[in-house]
């Protein structure tokens, strides 16, 4: 039997209307909502200059394996909240800038970034602990979906030339 935990993320970056598309079927086969036990994430939900936040309960593992793949393969920013898993793992937050390898960070169950006496030792200065928050508070950029308005243009030519 897999563990199951909440988990939450949030998407932005830019991506033409074609990976818009792929997107939102990986967002659907996760059955991911817009708010916590709300309604299931649709296409019309994305909202202009801001990023995508989305909810979820009983993941398993606290991840979102297809969705951070994609997302990553196409350069979009995300950060993802899972919650600990009682005797098997902690919450965490992981954060993809668009580039270079998601990095994890230790949060507790409200997705405050926590860091233990190793990790400040290792980083040996108060000027690389705060850039180490600083990383993991990583501000995610509005989704911008290009051709947009293209698409908008292409559907209102086949209507009109339809009638």
């Amino acid at each position: 039997m897999v563990d199951r935990v909440s988990a939450s993320i949030e998407i932005g970056g830019t991506i033409g209307s074609a990976d818009y598309t792929r997107l939102v079927a990986l967002i659907g086969a996760e059955a991911l909502a817009i708010q916590w036990d709300g309604e299931d994430f649709a296409p019309e939900h994305r909202q202009e200059g801001q990023s995508l936040r989305l909810y979820a309960h009983e993941v398993a593992w606290g991840r979102f394996d297809a969705l951070e793949a994609t997302c990553i393969e196409m350069g979009l920013p995300f950060a993802r909240w899972s919650g600990g898993c009682s005797g098997q793992w902690g919450s965490e937050r992981v954060v993809f800038t668009g580039e270079g390898e998601p990095q994890p960070y230790p949060v507790d169950e409200s997705d405050t970034v926590l860091i233990g006496r190793a990790a400040i030792k290792q980083l040996g200065s108060i000027e690389a602990v705060l850039a180490w928050f600083d990383a993991a508070d990583f501000a995610i950029p509005p989704l911008v979906v290009t051709g947009d308005d293209e698409a908008a243009d292409d559907v209102a030519a086949d209507a009109s030339q339809g009638a």
